[in-house]
């Protein structure tokens, strides 16, 4: 049985989880008797089967436990970013018809325009301490008894789209209903446990926040797995090379942001750290560069093991190192069902030409309350699309270019942002890029390029000519900036993604940007 009741009775005093930054752990005994009392909680809250509550902490304990409360009692739980303001999160809690809401004391200040702004039908309750308004979610469980409820059945999570191109909306990924426990994503098991080979040997880092759908669904399948995984309170670069070695962890999940973080840490810092024992990476959220991935293989050696997915669970490509070697910038071969490549008119393109990226796998979704996004999805053939470009080579591996909705049309020529935003990041004196189009009179559009700097001070016209010429050298014309423009931070979601739709809206002033 995969689920942490097993491991529970096996390893009862085994770590389940620990938090890197304090030390405070759960046995697998521990998250038993709190995720059983919590299923209770949820029953006595009048929160059945197939009803929603909404999740808002920061990376703790308390977090996880929830979770594991609602997937044993059959509840659909929504993680909120810990990032949003109380307006965005009201917004979420409210959409997905969440009957609690369960908090933190990081939320405390916030507490009571939370609470106003979801209203009487959502039950609000906060977990490590008193806030005025709320109920103690400690105080319940703490009454509640340790066995599972009557009615023991597989939750699920129904998270958000990280908002990137637009508002979040909720993603229904159709499971049956009834399901026993031991019921877990197909997708999460097949790359954790029969690709990244994580088993009850196992120590996982999680360095990212667990709002999200890959750190949570990757969190959850390594304690179902028997792993012990050690969840960081938030990723610094040089810190999480110490926690690698502090824990001498095995496997781990990371995205590209991250490795260019810590490949431009200083080469002592690098070199100050143990990491051998890494035997396998996962990285997802965006593709990586090819020199970036080619500097990680380098340095960690070839176990980076890079998937494309989404919340909605409609597919999912992966690529070992070597894979990736054999065909550079790769995000892999489809591990279900097949990739399809469609051009404007639902037309099947060959190997080698670019069109939106199609996942025939017969794994369905749905995007919450909104029936036209959801039908947009799909084609005639029951296809789904994620919004992504790409092509696939003769072998049958997926290229992306960038999503559609980011796509720049130039005099006619279609350019796709991610190649020059992969090589800029490259140029020593960036942080971070966003590349897009801006009006043009003649073209209709131009490529712009903003810049976060490793050194603010830098910014002027003498290093963006230089990263005009940088960019000139190596790529074609219509592909290079024809101006940088400099910003001391871009906005990324916690977990990694550009939200390049802010950026781009400065330069559309007269109407919204075409992503």
């Amino acid at each position: 049985m995969k689920h942490p009741v097993h491991h529970a009775r096996v390893t009862p005093d085994k770590i389940a989880y620990r938090m890197a930054g304090s030390g405070m752990a759960l046995t697998f005994a521990e998250l038993d008797v709190r995720s059983n009392q919590g299923a209770q909680a949820l029953r006595s809250l009048d929160v059945g089967p197939g009803e929603h509550i909404a999740v808002l902490m920061e990376n703790c304990l308390e977090f996880l436990e929830v979770c594991w409360a609602a997937q044993r009692s059959g509840v659909i739980y929504t993680a909120i970013s810990r990032y949003l303001g109380p307006e965005e999160a009201a917004y979420i809690a409210v959409d997905c018809g969440a009957k609690v809401l369960v908090t933190s004391m990081a939320y405390a200040a916030t507490g009571a325009q939370i609470r106003d702004l979801v209203g009487p039908e959502v039950r609000c309750l906060t977990a490590g301490g008193a806030v005025e308004g709320y109920e103690q979610w400690d105080a319940i469980v703490a009454k509640m008894p340790a066995e599972p409820v009557a009615d023991e059945r597989a939750g699920a999570s129904m998270l958000y789209s990280s908002g990137t191109t637009g508002r979040p909306k909720g993603i229904v990924r159709l499971q049956h209903s009834n399901a026993p426990i031991d019921s877990l994503s197909p997708i999460m098991l097949k790359l954790c446990e029969d690709l990244a080979g994580m088993g009850p040997d196992s120590i996982y880092l999680s360095p990212a926040p667990l709002y999200h759908s890959a750190p949570l669904g990757v969190a959850m399948v390594a304690a179902a797995l028997g792993a012990t995984t050690v969840v960081m309170e938030k990723f610094d670069a040089e810190a999480f090379l110490a926690a690698v070695e502090q824990h001498r962890a095995t496997h781990t999940q990371l995205v590209p942001t991250m490795f260019v973080r810590m490949l431009k840490l200083p080469e002592e810092a690098r070199a100050r750290y143990d990491v051998t024992s890494l035997i396998s990476a996962l990285h997802v959220a965006a593709p990586c560069p090819v020199d970036v991935k080619r500097a990680m293989i380098d340095w960690w050696g070839p176990i980076l093991l890079e998937y494309y997915a989404g919340s909605e669970g409609n597919g999912v490509t992966a690529a070992t190192a070597e894979e990736w070697l054999a065909h550079p910038g790769t995000v892999g071969r489809p591990l279900f069902g097949a990739v399809r490549i469609l051009d404007d008119d639902g037309i099947e393109l060959p190997p080698g030409e670019i069109g939106d990226v199609y996942f025939d796998t017969g794994f369905t979704f749905s995007y919450h309350n909104d029936v036209e996004k959801t039908s947009q999805a799909f084609n005639d053939k029951g296809w789904s699309t994620l919004g992504d470009v790409g092509w696939l080579d003769d072998d049958g591996y997926l290229h992306l270019t960038d999503r559609r909705a980011y796509t720049i049309i130039s005099g006619g020529v279609n350019v796709y942002p991610q190649e020059t935003e992969d090589l800029l990041v490259n140029h020593p004196e960036v942080a971070d890029v966003a590349v897009f189009g801006v009006p043009n009179e003649d073209l209709g559009e131009e490529v712009k390029a903003v810049v976060q700097l490793m050194d603010f001070t830098r910014a002027g016209p003498e290093l963006e000519a230089e990263l005009i010429a940088f960019c000139r050298a190596r790529l074609s014309s219509i592909k290079t900036p024809k101006s940088v423009d400099f910003r001391r931070e871009l906005p990324r979601t916690a977990t990694g993604k550009l939200i390049k739709r802010l950026v781009k809206a400065e330069y559309w002033p007269a109407q919204a940007p075409r992503g």
